[in-house]
């Protein structure tokens, strides 16, 4: 017969067991997060360049089919990657955002003038 837990188990186990494996994956997380950071400064950086070069070549910001191949494309990994794909679009969304901002802003210090219409990813 299996012996049940005692409630000095079950407090040592919650005092000691659980606090420790929360501490454990807490740092897990903060480092997983400051890769995350890491990671999105050089993806700025790489994107910013792309700006430049856009704004030097005349060519538009807008590049509706990197656009889509990239939408599909970072759906495939999350779905993949077990996180759901809608959520990964929400956070696409929220990068292409700066991406958009540093573009205009890009565009503007070139020619001194606001860039109308989209400013799509990069």
């Amino acid at each position: 017969m299996e012996e049940r837990p005692t409630s000095d188990t079950v407090r040592t186990t919650t005092a000691v067991e659980i606090p420790a494996e929360i501490l454990r994956l807490r740092g897990s997380i903060d480092n997983i997060d400051a890769a995350i950071v890491h990671l999105l400064a050089e993806r700025f950086k790489c994107t910013r360049r792309v700006g430049e070069l856009k704004a030097e070549a005349g060519l538009p910001p807008a590049d509706m089919g990197r656009e889509r191949a990239q939408i599909e494309r970072l759906g495939s990994i999350a779905q993949a990657s077990g996180l759901d794909p809608a959520f990964a679009e929400q956070f696409r969304e929220f990068i292409v955002g700066e991406v958009k901002r540093q573009h205009r802003s890009i565009a503007d210090e070139r020619d001194g003038s606001s860039t109308d219409g989209p400013d799509l990813f990069a």
